[in-house]
Parts: structure tokens; sequence; C-alpha cells
């Protein structure tokens, strides 16, 4: 089996802050041994259940966090910020599932760090009316290449936002958020413990054919509330399949969830100029 792991960072277990998630400084630091040690667990749990090849995409920030010699099971590893497919790069029918590992709450959510893609743009997102965060929005990859999304790690937000877009996924909650920037979290080693237990779960049902590609109905259309007049303008010479709804919500509908997306990933880096975001 071929397994395919998008690690975020938010989601792990003992980061509820910026400084632990974004370098330079010991505290991010802290964070990339954290997080390292949940995507190894995972690797680990995959490998367990009889995965043969695991590659990592490094889906947060500047997009290199893990030190690639130390990712467990001789993992390959995409990383690098100048990515088509952005949190999703390297994936293709040719893989057997997909891993979210550390994934944090949607913008709007009180979860650990919550936000969608650009949080100084983006307020909320719905796909098909129904709110989604980061994994809902990556499952549109997925199912554009017909593989299972079966895992999901981080608060106890994450789970019922993928839910509705991947039926039947494994959800490991690793931490409670209190706030955005408050958690009670598991030990870590008992984070990795759950993970990789997580991971054996989640890739043992897709080889038993008990978990199915997401299957979002088609059309599908893609609300995004951004949070000036001016981002949702912009993001309207991206062609006829975007609309504006209101002063700030752009609509995107299409009939093909890997373009949907393109074009979402394609709205955001338009976005950033118009925002200070790291």
């Amino acid at each position: 089996m071929k397994i395919y792991l998008s690690s975020d960072m938010e989601g792990t277990a003992g980061i509820v802050d910026w400084e632990q998630c974004v370098g330079p400084g010991p505290r991010y630091e802290e964070g990339r041994e954290l997080l390292l040690a949940e995507v190894n667990a995972a690797i680990a749990g995959a490998l367990d259940a009889g995965a043969e090849t695991v590659v990592v995409n490094d889906a947060h920030s500047t997009m290199h966090n893990l030190p690639p010699q130390r990712l467990a099971g001789a993992a390959e590893y995409i990383s690098g910020q100048a990515k088509p497919l952005y949190m999703m790069e390297g994936l293709d029918a040719s893989f057997d599932a997909v891993l979210f590992v550390s994934y944090h709450a949607s913008a709007g959510v009180s979860g650990v760090l919550s936000h969608t893609y650009n949080p100084a743009a983006v307020s909320q997102v719905r796909i098909g009316g129904v709110v989604a965060g980061e994994s809902g929005l990556n499952a549109l990859v997925a199912q554009a290449y017909g593989v299972p999304v079966a895992l999901i790690t981080g608060d106890q937000f994450v789970g019922s936002e993928a839910e509705p877009f991947c039926p039947g996924i494994e959800i490991v909650q690793v931490k409670q958020a209190i706030s955005r920037t408050a958690a009670h979290s598991l030990h870590p080693q008992e984070a990795c413990t759950r993970i990789r237990a997580g991971a054996h779960r989640a890739v043992r049902r897709v080889a038993a054919g008990q978990l199915g590609a997401p299957r979002i109905a088609l059309p599908i259309e893609l609300a995004v509330d951004f949070r000036t007049e001016e981002m949702a303008n912009e993001v309207t010479v991206l062609g006829d399949r975007v609309r504006r709804s209101d002063r700030r919500t752009a609509c995107f509908t299409d009939d093909d969830p890997l373009r949907l997306f393109q074009t979402f990933v394609a709205a955001i880096k338009m976005t950033r100029r118009l925002s200070a975001v790291r």
C-alpha cells in the first residue's frame, strides 16, 4: 500500500502559540520536535498495517518544517512553498489512502490557532453550504483522484469538521481546546501512541475496503467569506465560475473538484498581496 500524509502543525499536542509554529526561535524548535514525533507515529502505524511507501507533504507555513533525515520508515518528503496543489501536492491516483496529521479547526471556531488557509483573508468557507476547514477543502483533491481520507489528528473540532466530507474518517484527538491560544493536551508520548494506533486502524480499514474516497455531490459550490470587500472583488477575475454573492463573499462553482481546489488556491494566493500574513 502507498500512503500520502499531509502534515500541518497547529493540531499537535502541546502547541498553542504561533511562536511554536513559525520560526526562527527556540519555541519553534520545540514545536518542530513535537510535530516530528506525531508524524513519525502516523508513519509507524501505517507501516504496522502493511503500508510499503509513505510520502509526507509538509503543508505548514514555509513547508519545510520537518528534518527529512529523521522521518521514520524511509518516508519520502515533499517540501517547499511553490506547490501547485499546496497542502495536497504530490497526491495522485497511485495512492491508497490519505492521512491528515496535526490539522486545526476552521476560521471562526474556537479551536487552537484556528484559521482557514489565510487567517488574514478568510473568515469562513462553506462547501455545499456546510462549513469547511482545511480538511474539507483538501478532500476535494482526494475526491478528484479517488483516494480515501482515512485519518485526521488534532483538537476536538477537527474530526467533526472533516466527517461531512470524509465519511468514516478515523479521528484521533490529542488535545482539548480551551480557546484559540490555550489547550489541555495529552502528554506527547500518549498522543503519539494514540496516533500510531489510529493510523494502523485507518490503513487496515482502507485495506479491507471499509473506507471510500470523498463523494461531495457535483457540481460543487464553494463559498468564501473574505475579511474585506476588496478581497472578494479581487478574486472575481479568476473566471466565470466565480461570482459575488454579497459584499465580502465569493462563490466558486465547478463540476471538477480538482479544478475547484486549484481555483480556491489561486484566490488565496491573490489575497496574500492584500493582507499582512506570515
